[in-house]
């Protein structure tokens, strides 16, 4: 029997577990998610510097002529103690001295003789950087479930972190099963078709951050399956396309049931992609998608996406949706939820004129789309939907709920 979309997802979050963890340099750390909390051991700024190139002066000295003795660079390590009636010279970043109260920026002074005239707004503290104004030793500066980014790498080396403990990346394998099908190194016949859907997982599968193997394309035999099985167990996720639906030739489900395939799901209420399949091998989850193209890359979106972010031990897991608004009147055939593509420009989405499951055209002018309720027939031009990006991630720690019209 069929379920619905929550429960399938329900299936992926209940049966997928987190990889195990490795140590990287932080160099080679980007986009991999964090297995410690980071906590900060020293102070930013580790002490009170300049935050301008100018004069350190006392309050004491507004509207003054000071004297300047001399000049204190970033990296001195100056033991100068500022008087009433003297001034130091310092540039932006240098370490304050003693008896500091103020930077006075030098575009805000005169020059006069051997000193300069300071201005008569003086303030405490004014373009000072305070010692751990920014971070404070102790402080939790990243925590376990994040993936990291550029600026996370900034925030490790401020601390003098050179290596982090991460989880692995997930490791999927991706083979492809029909007679019909050619890789497109392979010369065609008229009767056969290239082979879009391995390039596709393979190539979104990298984009998340994943280590992918192609294990090749599969005759539509026992035989032939079986061994780009054995082949692919070695995995964290395998994703097939074909062989799932009800065609005397569709052997895939059969031939992973000889390994002790545990099928949670194998129908799902959706349009299209309804015999989309999902199961596991022992650890490893199988994830067996329809052979229309069309249709297995919209739900290698919903359903690969989610077990990828499931294995990554990401604390952000689930998929997540942006409002916006319908551009356009939208009509469709309702008693099954669809999922539509359509582009996003920052405020409405319009869904694409014309797709079908077994079209590649359409996936690559969209840039997301919607699941719109299986009681909708009709999406009014304006009305609010709720848009899911194929191009950037977009995820939540909490479950939502993603379907439009509902």
């Amino acid at each position: 029997m069929a379920i619905s979309i929550e429960e399938a997802l329900q299936h992926i979050y209940n049966n997928t577990t987190t990889k195990s963890t490795k140590i990287l340099a932080i160099e080679e750390a980007l986009n991999y998610v964090l297995n410690q909390d980071i906590i900060a051991t020293h102070n930013l700024p580790p002490y009170d510097n300049s935050a301008m190139d100018g004069y350190a002066v006392k309050l004491c000295d507004e509207n003054k002529c000071v004297k300047v003795t001399h000049t204190i660079f970033a990296g001195d390590d100056s033991k100068e103690k500022l008087e009433c009636g003297y001034a130091i010279k310092i540039m932006t970043g240098a370490k304050i001295p003693d008896g500091c109260e103020c930077i006075v920026p030098i575009e805000n002074t005169k020059e006069h003789n051997d000193g300069v005239i300071l201005p008569d707004d003086l303030a405490n503290a004014r373009h000072i950087r305070l010692c751990g104004e920014d971070i404070q030793s102790g402080d939790k500066i990243l925590t376990k479930g994040q993936k990291l980014h550029a600026h996370h790498i900034t925030l490790l080396a401020s601390q003098g972190i050179s290596h982090v403990k991460v989880y692995k990346q997930p490791k999927v394998a991706i083979f492809a099963s029909g007679n019909e099908l050619k890789m497109h190194f392979e010369s065609v016949e008229e009767y056969q078709l290239y082979n879009t859907n391995s390039p596709t997982f393979f190539a979104r599968a990298q984009e998340l951050d994943c280590e992918v193997e192609f294990i090749g394309t599969a005759h539509d035999s026992l035989e032939d399956i079986h061994e780009h099985i054995k082949s692919a167990l070695d995995a964290d996720l395998i994703i097939t396309s074909g062989g799932v639906s009800v065609g005397d030739a569709d052997f895939t489900k059969e031939a992973f049931g000889a390994f002790g395939y545990e099928i949670l799901f194998d129908k799902i209420e959706i349009k299209p992609g309804k015999p989309t399949t999902f199961g596991k091998i022992g650890d490893t989850c199988v994830l067996n998608l329809p052979g229309n193209p069309l249709a297995a890359a919209l739900n290698f979106e919903l359903f690969g996406r989610t077990i990828i972010l499931a294995l990554s031990g990401d604390e952000e897991k689930y998929i997540n949706s942006i409002e916006a608004k319908m551009d356009g009147d939208y009509k469709l055939k309702s008693g099954r939820r669809t999922l539509v593509p359509g582009f996003f420009n920052g405020s409405s989405f319009k869904p694409h004129q014309k797709f079908a499951p077994g079209m590649i055209s359409p996936l690559s002018s969209s840039n997301s789309y919607i699941i719109i309720d299986e009681t909708c027939g009709f999406v009014e031009n304006g009305s609010s939907v709720k848009i899911i990006s194929t191009r950037f991630d977009f995820n939540s720690k909490e479950q939502t709920n993603l379907i439009s019209c509902s």
